[in-house]
């Protein structure tokens, strides 16, 4: 037995009793203290959610919920942390974070490139011979826009700080709809048009071939 409390007297800074493992027993014991685990979820939003911002709550495994904050211009596929919102700790350590993977769901009329929006705005053909004004949404609600005469399918125009948090713009690339019919009234104008107003679009192109 002396060569067995000589051997953890050794390994513990000291004999069996006092400063050894039946030191800490006398002083009451360490308790064990760990940090709790990060929890990981995933959350998908509708994309005005992820570019204007919105506060929402998520059920988790367990029946609990967690509320949860997005800021404005949030991307697919960013990690929100919530501090102390995860695994709870042993002993007196802290619990983890939660970490909040972010889905944003694509939208009908509205895409993002940076902090632009952009969308596709169909005019007619008479939108875009003569011009005029026409109602477009953007993500902060409908605005007026001026479409100017002679408008080209593919022209982009920009609406100045109408992007994501103010700092983008929105693109407006226009596309120029035909009507359903061409009736006969519409095909004698462009005829008799045509005899003194033909242009060739594909003359730059031709050019360069």
């Amino acid at each position: 037995m002396g060569d067995f409390s000589d051997l953890f007297g050794d390994m513990f800074g000291g004999g069996m009793g006092g400063a050894g493992m039946g030191g800490r027993s006398q002083r009451g014991g360490a308790r064990f203290s760990m940090p709790g685990q990060d929890a990981q979820y995933h959350l998908d939003i509708p994309f005005l959610d992820a570019v204007n911002g919105t506060k929402t709550r998520i059920t988790l495994p367990d029946g609990s919920t967690l509320d949860v904050t997005i800021p404005p211009g949030v991307n697919a596929g960013q990690v929100l942390r919530l501090k102390g919102k995860g695994h709870p700790g042993l002993g007196e350590g802290p619990p983890g974070d939660a970490l909040v993977e972010v889905g944003v769901r694509p939208h009908p009329v509205f895409k993002r490139e940076g902090n632009d929006i952009v969308v596709e705005l169909p005019i007619s053909l008479d939108e875009a011979v003569l011009g005029g004004k026409v109602e477009i949404p953007t993500i902060g609600g409908k605005v007026a826009m001026t479409v100017p005469a002679g408008a080209n399918a593919g022209q982009t125009l920009r609406l100045k700080g109408r992007g994501v948090k103010g700092k983008g713009d929105q693109l407006v690339k226009l596309n120029v709809v035909m009507p359903e019919k061409v009736d006969d009234e519409l095909k004698a104008f462009i005829e008799e048009w045509k005899k003194t107003h033909a242009y060739d679009p594909r003359r730059t192109m031709k050019e360069q071939a």
